[in-house]
Parts: C-alpha cells; structure tokens; sequence
C-alpha cells in the first residue's frame, strides 16, 4: 500500500525514497531468513551507515544529517516495514547517541560522537538490571573513583546490540543517593573487564541480539563520564524520551507491514466464489486496520513535531508509545485472523509480526509504565522516578 508521507522539503522526500529502496532491496529479501536463522545483519548497518542514516537527527559539523525528528523518525518507520530488526536497530544506535550529543561537552563531542554517527560503529544503551527495569533509580551497577580512574563493576540486562556494539552507553551509580547518584558512561565495546551473556532467546526479533552485560572492573578515564556526576538519571529518562519515540514509529512501520499483508492476502483469496475483502466482515477489519494505522502515524508525528520545537516531550512520547505499540499489537492480531490457518504458520510474515509486536509493548518501558506517566504528566507531577 501507499503511504502519504509528511514531509518538510523535497530533499527529505528524496531521502525517504532512497530509504523505501534501499528497504525493498536489502531487507525484505533477506529478512525472514535471518530472524528464521537468528543471524544478527551487522552489515546491513554498515549499508545504513555508508548511505548516512546512522547520524540522522545529529548535527552536520559532527557527520551527522541534521534531520528534524519527524523526518529521521518517518525512516524508522519505513525501515521497520520492512524489517523491525533494523528499524530497532537504527533505533537503539540513535537513543545510544543522544548523551553524548546533547548533554557533553564540545571537547566530548569532537573526539567521540563523529565516529559514532558516522557510519562505521554501532552502538547499545545499557539501563536496565536483572532487578532494575522500570524502577531505573533502583540500578546497582556501579562506578568507583579512584583518583585516577572510573572502575565499573556490576551486570546490566536485556541490551539490544549487547556483544556485538562497537560502544556502549551505560548507567551506573556513583553515589547513594536515590536522586542524584548515577552517572553516564561511554563504554568501549572491546574494554578489558566488559563479558556478555549468550543472546536471550527471544519469542520474536531473533536477528537482534539481546543480552546481558558484565562490568568486571572495567576501567574507564574521566573523560568517558557524560555529564556532571549525580546527573545519569536525568539523562537516562531524557534519552527514554526519543527512544520511546523512536519505537512509536518502529511499532507503526510493523502495524503498516501487516496491513499490507492482509491487504494483499484478502485481494487474493477466493471463498464462496468471492475475494475475501468483499465479505463485510473482512472489509470491515481492513478498515479498522487502516484507521489505527493512519493515526498511530498521526500520533507520532505530532510528537515528532513537538519534539522539533525544542518542547520536552515526555508525556508526547508516552502517549506515542503507547497508542503505536499497542496498535501494532492489534493490527497483527488482526492479520493472523484475516489470513486464518494461513497466517498461523511461517509460511506468511504475518505470523512473525505477531510475535515481534508484542516486544514492542515491552521495550522502554512497558506499556503500563507509559499509563503511569502519563498519568503523573495529567496530574502535573515529575515522573523522574520512572
């Protein structure tokens, strides 16, 4: 199906067509080999990286593209259409990005960030615990001064990219104070002390590597900690901000992939003399697919928009979040259901979306923590415990 793109140029329309075929070419062929197999498509975000998409919303004078979000966030959709392990992906690469950008120093940002956004590194944002998930203040990884040196030490889980990123961006305590002990780090991918657990084997995003992460006195220079010490969890919960965005329109481009599926599916299946899609009770969830889609997509692209203009976006990304994660959720319930026996086996990708929509209602933060905040953004509270 067509999608009407929202954009601000012609030179923004371009990029989004040169992503739709770069999407056609090297995604979709290969995807549901790689998820069937769990091959984790590193090159492929070398090809992203070649063609300038790993720097994407990232100032021009550091290699980055200088895109506004509700461009870079429409390329997660289109790559997320046609394969979610590269949407996420790109997705993580960029949340992983976001500290240093926007809260290092200019010192920081010359020697790390261009070769972190220019194409030939990826990178994995490191929060959550084994006991830490939603409740970040809670984390117990910590980083010990010693005068000379950070020295972390502790074991961090469910990191996207975890094994296989070039640098991590990690949050560890460097104080006891519930408020302001945890402090930003910008962990080398190959440091002495940093061991990985086997990937976690998922229900679906197979190709994506998730695993945990262990800090075995992993020595780091001062220089490596983003931000004041004290500061981490203020911008942990303001890199959530984008990555809950950034999974806003990940979850669209799935919904968008199943659609076009049933779309398809019903167009070509004979019943009772009949295509199916001219049955009213198919017709009539093709339409509710099509509607929760199209405003998915209108959600978070006004997120996008406030985000744009220099507005915290909490409360946006939330409710972005949530509406496109738990779209997506019903949208592929619902193509399963158009497909029937067909889109129950792995024969169709239908069957596959399902499975990888229901990670999206989990990942940063799940679903019901996305109704707390937004419940305490109504109220007029600081959901900076979340």
């Amino acid at each position: 199906m067509h999608v009407e793109r929202e954009l601000p140029s012609e030179e923004a329309r371009e990029l989004l067509e040169v992503v739709a075929d770069l999407a056609r070419r090297e995604l979709l062929p290969r995807a549901a080999d790689d998820e069937a197999a769990g091959r984790f498509p590193r090159e492929i975000f070398r090809l992203l990286g070649e063609v300038g998409l790993l720097g994407l919303p990232y100032p021009a004078e550091y290699g980055g593209g200088a895109q506004p979000a509700v461009v870079y966030e429409q390329v997660l959709e289109e790559l997320s259409r046609a394969w979610l392990t590269v949407g996420l992906g790109l997705s993580v690469h960029l949340l992983a990005c976001y500290p240093l950008a926007t809260f290092g120093t200019t010192e920081q940002k010359s020697r790390w960030l261009p070769e972190m956004i220019g194409g030939r590194t990826l990178g994995a944002y490191s929060l959550s615990e084994p006991d830490a998930g939603s409740d970040a203040a809670a984390l117990r990884t910590r980083a010990e001064f010693d005068g000379a040196h950070y020295r972390l030490r502790g074991t961090k889980a469910w990191t996207t990219h975890g094994g296989h990123a070039d640098f991590y961006t990690v949050l560890a305590r460097t104080a006891d104070d519930p408020d302001h002990g945890i402090s930003c780090f910008l962990v080398p991918g190959n440091a002495e002390g940093l061991r990985f657990a086997p990937p976690e084997h998922k229900m679906g995003l197979r190709a994506s590597p998730t695993a945990g992460i262990s800090f075995d006195d992993v020595e780091l220079e001062p220089e490596r900690r983003i931000g004041a010490e004290g500061e981490g969890l203020r911008i942990a919960l303001a890199a959530l901000d984008v990555g809950r965005l950034g999974i806003a329109a990940c979850a669209t481009g799935l919904a968008q992939a199943a659609l076009d599926a049933a779309v398809e599916y019903a167009g070509e299946r004979w019943q009772f003399g009949h295509r199916i899609r001219e049955f009213q009770g198919v017709g009539f969830l093709l339409a509710d697919m099509a509607a929760a889609v199209a405003s998915a997509r209108a959600t978070y692209l006004a997120a996008a928009r406030a985000a744009d203009t220099g507005r915290r976006i909490t409360r946006d990304a939330a409710i972005a979040k949530l509406v496109c994660t738990d779209t997506a959720m019903r949208v592929t319930t619902n193509a399963v259901q158009i497909l029937g026996g067909a889109g129950y086996v792995e024969d169709h990708p239908v069957e596959r979306y399902f499975r990888e929509a229901k990670a999206l209602q989990i990942v940063e933060g799940t679903n019901q923590i996305q109704r707390v905040v937004i419940a305490r953004q109504i109220a007029g509270a600081d959901a900076a415990t979340i």
